[in-house]
């Protein structure tokens, strides 16, 4: 029996569920409800049925003509391929919102939202009393996921550099591209309890993009910040939030504390002394083994 597209969105949530191990049945249901095929672009698709190994800088991409089922599988599709920009690998999205914990009515800002599917799964999740605030450089990728979310009354999408965005407050900040460190302006538009997430990634050659691992900070009630790392990573990278000198230190820390990264527990601003404690002593964050107390 052929399968709808509706059956085949409906297969690919319940596969995700196994592949990434979700927990949460809102982000099951929000890839079951989302059509992909409205954020990619008419057909042919190049879609990438391999994830390049670190030092990689090309996935392999294979080209499908016109059955849009085929965007229901856990495969990147290209964006620009020239530039390396695709639509990510919906497996290390949808653990990353199941360990965001999104909740109906919080309000959301998305760095770096291309064409915007992984917008429209956050908007389901946070419902129509949440509120996400999406930003795009790129004014073909914006006009794109304007296109396609106009019929979300939650979802704004403003052409802008993420750089840029105005101080406010969120409960989550989600950043779809490559830094070398955290910006000050992310952590401080933390409400208590607020989450960031982003890609920490340092450049081993050079390239569009970097790899390293999705970083969860979540700010306390005392203004501390808790941190974790979720799962490796490979992203195109945020101009203007990377550094030289944090790629160095960034590349030490993996370099000779790869095993350790599963103990970090903090992320630290305060002024202090590089010791046993840091994972990484950056100069204006540090990631620290240290619980919060």
């Amino acid at each position: 029996m052929t399968q709808t597209i509706e059956e085949a969105r409906s297969w690919f949530a319940e596969d995700l569920r196994v592949a990434a191990g979700l927990n949460s049945t809102k982000v099951v249901a929000a890839f079951a409800r989302v059509p992909r095929e409205k954020f990619i672009g008419s057909p042919p698709w190049r879609v990438g049925l391999r994830v390049p190994a670190v030092g990689a800088r090309q996935i392999e991409y294979h080209t499908f003509d016109s059955d849009p089922r085929v965007l229901y599988h856990d495969v990147v599709v290209a964006l620009d391929e020239e530039n390396e920009i695709n639509n990510g690998q919906p497996s290390l999205w949808a653990k990353m919102f199941d360990q965001l914990d999104l909740r109906p009515g919080e309000r959301i800002l998305h760095l770096g939202c291309g064409s915007g599917y992984y917008t429209a799964i956050m908007a389901e999740i946070v419902g129509a009393d949440g509120a996400l605030a999406a930003i795009e450089i790129d004014e073909k990728f914006a006009g794109r996921a304007r296109g396609a979310l106009s019929g979300r009354s939650n979802v704004s999408v403003d052409i802008a550099d993420g750089l840029n965005v105005e101080p406010d407050v969120y409960d989550a900040i989600v950043i779809s591209a490559g830094s070398t460190h955290p910006l000050e302006v992310w952590l401080d538009g933390l409400k208590c309890g607020g989450r960031l997430l982003f890609p920490l990634t340092m450049e081993i050659v050079p390239s569009r993009s970097g790899t390293g691992a999705m970083l969860l900070v979540t700010r306390t009630a005392n203004g501390l910040y808790a941190a974790r790392f979720v799962t490796p990573a490979a992203f195109i990278h945020f101009r203007g939030a990377r550094d030289a000198q944090a790629n160095e230190y960034l590349l030490d820390a993996f370099r000779k504390r790869f095993r350790q990264m599963s103990d970090v527990r903090s992320l630290r601003r305060d002024s202090h002394g590089s010791d046993d404690s840091c994972w990484l002593h950056g100069h204006k964050f540090c990631l620290s083994y240290r619980d919060l107390e």
